[in-house]
C-alpha cells in the first residue's frame, strides 16, 4: 500500500481495518487481535492504533466491550437516508420485514420545557403522549416517544394506527410535509436499552425530529431510540456552486 505522509498514519491504519472488514479477512462479530499484536500486523504504534481504534468506535465500526475484548460491530439490518422523512412501518416494511407495535402508553400529559420549545406551546398547553416500541418480526427495534399538542387533535384523540404519520392524516387531515432532525449517539441507558433488549455494551443511536405541516406549523415532536448495531443513517452531501 502507498503511503500519502501529509495523512496522518491514524488514518491509514483506519482504511486498512475497513478494508479487511470489506474483504472478509475480518468478519462481524469477530474479536480483534491484543492492541499488541494488532499494532504488529499493521506496523504502527499502540499509540497510533489506539487512535484509530478511538474513531472506528465513534462510527460504530467496532466496539469495546469492557473486560472483554473489541469486536468487529456486525452490519446493521436497516438503513436509510436521514434526508428521507419516512414512517417506522414502511422502514421496516422496506427491508421485507413485518412491522408491529407494542404500545406502552398513550395519554393527555404536561409538557416539558423542550417539547414547549420544538412545538411552540404556551405554558398552559399540554401534550398528547404515546409511547411505543417498534418491532420487526416480533424484535424490538425503536423505542418511540411521540408528543403533538392536544389543541391539534382534541383530548378524544386515541391512536391505534401502526403509523402516526398516517393516523393524522386519516383522522385529522393533518399532512406531515417536513421535519428537522438531530440525530446522536450514547451509551447504555437502563430503560431504554432494556426496552430494546440491548447489551450494556450496545450503543444507541437517537433520532429526534420536529415535524411540521404544509403551513410550516409544528405539529409533531418525537424521540426515536434504536439499537447502533441494528440501524444507520446515511445523508447525501452535495457541493454547492
Amino acid at each position: 500500500m502507498a503511503f500519502d505522509y501529509q495523512t496522518p498514519r491514524y488514518m491509514h491504519v483506519i482504511e486498512q481495518i475497513k478494508t479487511k472488514i470489506n474483504d472478509g479477512e475480518l468478519e462481524p462479530g469477530e474479536r480483534l487481535p491484543s492492541e499488541m499484536d494488532f499494532a504488529k500486523q499493521l506496523n504502527v504504534s499502540r499509540n497510533t492504533l489506539r487512535e484509530a481504534l478511538r474513531i472506528l468506535e465513534e462510527e460504530n465500526v467496532i466496539i469495546r466491550k469492557h473486560g472483554i475484548g473489541t469486536f468487529v460491530n456486525k452490519k446493521p439490518s436497516f438503513s436509510g437516508g436521514i434526508e428521507e422523512l419516512f414512517s417506522i412501518t414502511d422502514f421496516i416494511k422496506r427491508e421485507g420485514k413485518e412491522p408491529g407495535t407494542n404500545l406502552l402508553f398513550q395519554g393527555i400529559a404536561d409538557a416539558v420545557s423542550e417539547d414547549k420549545q420544538e412545538l411552540e406551546l404556551n405554558d398552559e398547553d399540554r401534550v398528547y403522549l404515546v409511547k411505543r416500541v417498534r418491532t420487526a418480526d416480533g424484535e424490538p427495534l425503536v423505542y418511540c416517544i411521540d408528543k403533538v399538542p392536544v389543541s391539534l387533535i382534541g383530548e378524544d384523540y386515541y391512536f391505534g394506527e401502526e403509523s402516526m404519520l398516517y393516523s393524522f392524516q386519516e383522522k385529522k387531515g393533518i399532512t406531515i410535509s417536513y421535519a428537522k432532525a438531530d440525530i446522536k449517539t450514547i451509551g447504555y441507558h437502563q430503560e431504554v436499552s432494556e426496552i430494546l433488549e440491548s447489551d450494556p455494551d450496545q450503543p444507541l443511536l437517537i433520532l429526534k425530529q420536529t415535524h411540521y405541516d404544509t403551513d410550516d406549523q409544528p405539529i409533531l415532536y418525537s424521540l426515536n431510540f434504536f439499537r447502533a448495531d441494528q440501524v444507520s443513517f446515511s445523508v447525501i452531501r452535495k457541493r454547492i456552486f
